[in-house]
Order: C-alpha cells, then sequence, then structure tokens
C-alpha cells in the first residue's frame, strides 16, 4: 500500500505542476494572501516575541496536556456541558451517531471544522440518511463538488469565479456571470433556511479553554455562530491539543491566528461557548457536547522530537508560502492536513509506512519555520520523520545498499579521486537518472576533484 500511495502522490504531484490554469489560480489567491499577511503582520509590536510567547504556552500545554484537558472537561461539565472522549475516528462517528439517534435528528446543519473533515464525518451521515449541510461558503462549494477542501482557511482556493459561477447555474439556476456578490447572496437564501430548520449542529473549535471550560470559534461569515444558535443540540468535535491554559491566551492566539491565517487584525466573529443555554439565555442549544478528538494525535505527543507539530494552530500560513503547495497543491497530498506542517504530522496521524514519502516532499528551504505563527521548526521535523522512517526499516533494500555504497566509497578519497569525471558523470547518468527525476537536469561533476585540484594548486606554490 505505502508504494501505491507513494506512487499515486508524484503522478498526481506530476500532473498538477503543469497545469498552468491551477498554478494561476493559487498563484493569484496567494498573492491576494500575501498582501493581506504583510499588512497583518505590521500592526504587532513585536511579532517574534509573540511567538517565542505562544510556543512557549504551547510547550506547557503538551507537556501537561493530561491535566489540561482534565481542567477543561472539569468545568465545562459543570456548566451543563457534555464531554466525549474518542480514541480514533471510528469511536467520534459512533458517539455523534447515537447523540443523533438519542434525539431523533434528521437533519444537520455543520460550520467549517476539519477534526469532522479528518473522521469523514459527511459521508458517514449520508449513509445514515442524515441530511448535512455546510455553512460555510467555500465547504458549501466543496460539498456541492463532493471533494475535500483544498487548503485549511481557503478549502475552494482552487476555483475560479467562473468555477464556481458555472457550478451554481447548474445546481441553482443562477446567471453564468453572476458576481461573487450574486453567488454569496444565493448561497446565503439557500443556508438560512436550513438553520432554522436543522435537528443538530456541528462545529470544530479553535482552541478549547483549560480555566472556563470554554470553546473559541473563530470565524468571518457569522454561519458558526448561526449553526450554535438556532439547533437544539450542538456538537464540537476538537482535536484534543487545541486546549489552552486560560481566556488571558486568546489574547495572544486570537490576533496570532487571524493576522497569519487571512492577514486580518482580528476576524469578525470571535465565539466563546461554555455549555448549553441557560434559563436566563435567548438562545443557543439545550444540550452541548464536546467531544475530545485522538485519533493518533497521542502517537505526535509519544514522539519527543515532533511533539511540537501538535502546537499547530491551523493558520495556514505554512501552507501559503510552500513552493511545494503552491505547485502540487492540496489535494495531492491525499490527508486532511496538506502543506508543510501536514507533511509533519501525518505520517504520525495515519502511518509512517503509509506517508512517511511526504516527509520528502519538501524542499528544506525553511519559509513554513520562518512564517510560522508558533515557531514549530517544520523543516527540521520534517528531517527526523525521513531518520524515523529510515530507523523502522521503512526504505527498500535497493536504496539501503545504494546508500550503504555511497557511505563507504566517499569515506575513502584514494576511491573517490581514482575515478575521473566523466566516468563518475557516466555512473550518474545511469543510475541516478530516474531518482533525480526526468524533468530536472543532473549537475555536471567536475573531471578532478577539490581535493586534487587544491593538492596540484599547492604544488605548483
Amino acid at each position: 500500500m505505502a508504494a501505491s500511495v507513494a506512487d499515486k502522490f508524484l503522478q498526481d504531484s506530476k500532473t498538477k505542476s503543469f497545469d498552468l490554469r491551477h498554478r494561476q489560480i493559487i498563484n493569484t489567491n496567494i498573492d491576494k494572501y500575501n498582501v493581506a499577511f504583510e499588512r497583518g503582520k505590521s500592526k504587532f509590536h513585536d511579532l517574534e516575541n509573540s511567538k517565542q510567547k505562544a510556543n512557549l504556552i504551547k510547550w506547557k500545554v503538551m507537556e501537561n496536556l493530561d491535566r489540561y484537558l482534565l481542567d477543561f472537561e472539569s468545568n465545562f461539565t459543570k456548566n451543563g456541558g457534555h464531554v466525549i472522549w474518542a480514541n480514533d475516528a471510528e469511536e467520534a462517528r459512533q458517539e455523534i451517531a447515537k447523540i443523533i439517534e438519542q434525539h431523533n435528528a434528521k437533519s444537520v446543519i455543520k460550520s467549517k471544522s476539519m477534526a469532522t473533515e479528518e473522521i469523514e464525518l459527511n459521508h458517514f451521515l449520508a449513509k445514515k440518511n442524515i441530511e448535512t449541510i455546510e455553512s460555510d461558503l467555500g465547504e458549501f462549494i466543496i460539498q456541492l463538488l463532493d471533494q475535500k477542501p483544498y487548503h485549511f482557511v481557503t478549502p475552494a482556493m482552487h476555483l475560479s469565479l467562473e468555477d464556481i459561477a458555472k457550478l451554481f447555474h447548474e445546481r441553482f439556476e443562477t446567471p453564468l456571470e453572476a458576481t461573487a456578490e450574486e453567488l454569496t447572496m444565493k448561497a446565503r437564501e439557500i443556508l438560512r433556511e436550513k438553520y432554522t430548520t436543522a435537528d443538530i449542529g456541528i462545529t470544530g473549535a479553535n482552541f478549547l479553554v483549560a480555566d472556563s471550560g470554554s470553546i473559541a470559534i473563530t470565524e468571518n461569515e457569522g454561519n458558526a455562530r448561526l449553526t450554535t444558535s438556532f439547533p437544539k443540540v450542538h456538537i464540537a468535535v476538537v482535536g484534543i491539543e487545541k486546549v489552552i491554559p486560560n481566556m488571558g491566551d486568546l489574547d495572544l492566539f486570537w490576533p496570532l491566528l487571524a493576522s497569519h491565517g487571512t492577514g486580518q487584525n482580528l476576524t469578525v466573529y470571535n465565539t466563546l461557548l461554555s455549555g448549553p443555554r441557560k434559563a436566563a439565555e435567548a438562545d443557543g442549544p439545550e444540550e452541548m457536547y464536546v467531544i475530545l478528538l485522538d485519533n493518533g494525535r497521542t502517537n505526535v505527543l509519544e514522539q519527543k522530537d515532533q511533539r511540537q507539530g501538535l502546537y499547530c494552530i491551523r493558520c495556514g500560513a505554512c501552507l501559503n508560502v510552500c513552493p511545494i503547495y503552491q505547485n502540487i497543491g492540496g489535494h495531492t497530498y491525499e490527508t486532511t492536513y496538506q502543506g508543510p506542517i501536514g507533511s509533519l504530522i501525518s505520517p504520525h496521524l495515519n502511518g509512517m509506512k503509509e506517508f512517511k514519502h511526504l516527509s520528502y516532499a519538501s524542499s528544506l528551504c525553511g519559509k513554513c519555520t520562518e512564517v510560522c505563527p508558533v515557531g514549530i521548526d517544520i523543516q527540521k521535523m520534517l528531517l527526523l520523520n525521513r531518520r524515523d522512517s529510515v530507523q523502522e526499516n521503512l526504505t527498500t533494500g535497493s536504496e539501503k545498499k545504494a546508500w550503504g555504497l555511497f557511505t563507504w566509497a566517499i569515506q575513502k578519497r584514494k576511491i573517490i579521486d581514482f575515478f575521473g569525471g566523466k566516468t563518475k558523470n557516466f555512473f550518474v547518468r545511469n543510475f541516478f537518472k530516474k531518482a533525480w527525476g526526468e524533468n530536472r537536469e543532473l549537475p555536471k561533476i567536475a573531471e578532478k576533484s577539490f581535493s586534487q585540484q587544491y593538492k596540484e594548486m599547492q604544488k605548483k606554490k
């Protein structure tokens, strides 16, 4: 299976890399992000200090994750909410199914949530004949196309306005030349009824606040707020790494997430939910559940070196600066989490054997590390993943022999210098061309090694 997943990745990457229309759409959208991001980060008095502080908080949380999660559970339960622990995707799906059955629900409205994408909730509910509608505009478009999100923050980044207008024309008979505003209004018209009629609202959460037992949701469209207000039951599916110690930490994390995610000083809607509706409150659910999702996160936690992969706040900034992502796009990765951070955590979440190839899908340029708002050293973590795949004997026999021979030879200067440049270039062309790639030109080795040239120079002196 490992070979087929890796081979598909290479084939899809090759196709996307030479799709000029795809590249134009992505570059246009990322260029817009870059302009907004430069403006957004300029609002920080000392951005590097903020990143260091965020990194320290996340380090503290991961070193004491069990304590903070129990604090959250205790405080959320005191507020009348229910906490469910899910070890994996199947447990999470079955727990959601139980809640739906318990309330005899027939319809679900969802806001944007990578955790529910991770457990493939929509397809699961569809098989149970539960009507499920995505309320985020980008997610709604992706759902209509039966695709997975292309990006953490902008799931429909790979589509142009013309693509979306054509889709809406086919599905809702809107004009082919409809503007972005007209398409948005049509989506709003369709979704408005769903909020008021849905039996259950399902969301994710950007943060879990331990000391108040609250979930924090960040958005720009207001759809999450409606999703949590109208239905009688609210379910939040949240990864266990999303916990932060206290409410005051949001003063740091909300602006970092907004500036790095969309270039805003702060997103339009920032909501804190601490449990079901109280007697004196006008809106909100009668019952509220938080499903704490592991699904491989403790595998990452076990890795002392790569544990910082759990610091991620899903801003998507590393995707936007990554030259690999910009060329091959989000769907090529075949994982919920794409780009550099996806390449770091996916082998631990989904299996090193199947997804070790993603850790090699990097130029190691360091832009991802440079831009990360919580200071994750992503490029170093990718190298550690490569190390682990070798230590776990996941490399092929021929690869081991080749590197073994190379290691033996490179340590013996006489052997290296015995062969001239022509012989070395012949060897490289015939044995490394395929691995190097048909679209890349092999480097030419000089006729004489540096050692030989240096010795000759010294003799002349």
